[in-house]
């Protein structure tokens, strides 16, 4: 094994079947391991074999009957935006991004519970709202130092808030909340342009967009981004990831 893949694990479990959040009737399980420390070339192994992370916690599907689930990935290099991207970007042509390590404000959880708040209404979300303990174990813990927040300014009003981990050969795209007052102004697309802009900048050849289900209206946005290329299946420790540029 590389050394460089260094990693320091403390558990690892599969999570009991669940009723599946993103396609009614399937049930749903996610491998896990709670993961304190590890190499950013442990990370970009990881990413590249299907693991997420929130917190200390990476996990990935392991559903016993349904394959539907697949993680995206964007090759910076070729992305081209649409037109439609284009216009979302002059759209919000005035809002501010900064760049910086995650914290937690009364603003962060306000603007969060705000879009939960929202997305519970109209499109059955579980309600939840977040305390700053559990938001920083979620959000500003764990990543081995590569955690960061893409602030979105008005002026000096936060309006939205992108968590991405940014490492020398992968960006991934963690989470994203805004206010849900200025749903019509695309600000999750604008955010993911943001990233590949940054991405570019830095070098960095692909940003993980996460998990992709066509039929799942919350994920549709990610195959707008094209081209953008699939794992083809989840592989075991000895096996290499394979990722395949998905048709049109």
């Amino acid at each position: 094994m590389d050394s460089r893949l260094q990693i320091i694990e403390l558990a690892r479990y599969v999570s009991p079947p669940a009723n599946c959040s993103y396609i009614p009737g399937e049930t749903a399980r996610f491998a896990n391991m709670i993961v304190p420390a590890l190499s950013p070339e442990a990370y970009q192994d990881l990413l590249s074999r299907g693991w997420r992370r929130f917190g200390w916690r990476f996990f990935r599907p392991a559903c016993p009957a349904c394959t539907r689930c697949r993680s995206l990935r964007v090759p910076v290099d070729r992305f081209r935006p649409s037109r439609s991207q284009r216009r979302t970007m002059r759209r919000n042509s005035e809002i501010r991004a900064v760049v910086r390590e995650p914290t937690v404000t009364s603003e962060h959880l306000a603007l969060y519970n705000a879009y939960h708040a929202d997305m519970h209404l109209r499109r059955g979300w579980p309600s939840q709202a977040l305390s700053a303990e559990l938001y920083e174990d979620t959000f500003v813990r764990g990543g081995g130092g590569c955690a960061r927040e893409f602030l979105y300014l008005d002026r000096d009003t936060l309006i939205g808030v992108a968590l991405v981990d940014v490492l020398p050969q992968a960006l991934s795209s963690v989470y994203f909340f805004h206010d849900p007052r200025l749903r019509a102004s695309g600000l999750g697309v604008y955010s993911i342009l943001k990233q590949l802009e940054f991405a570019s900048s830095q070098g960095i050849p692909h940003q993980y967009l996460g998990y992709w289900v066509p039929e799942c209206q919350s994920m549709a946005y990610k195959s707008q981004f094209r081209p953008y290329e699939l794992l083809e299946e989840y592989p075991t420790e000895r096996e290499s990831p394979i990722w395949t540029q998905a048709s049109a």
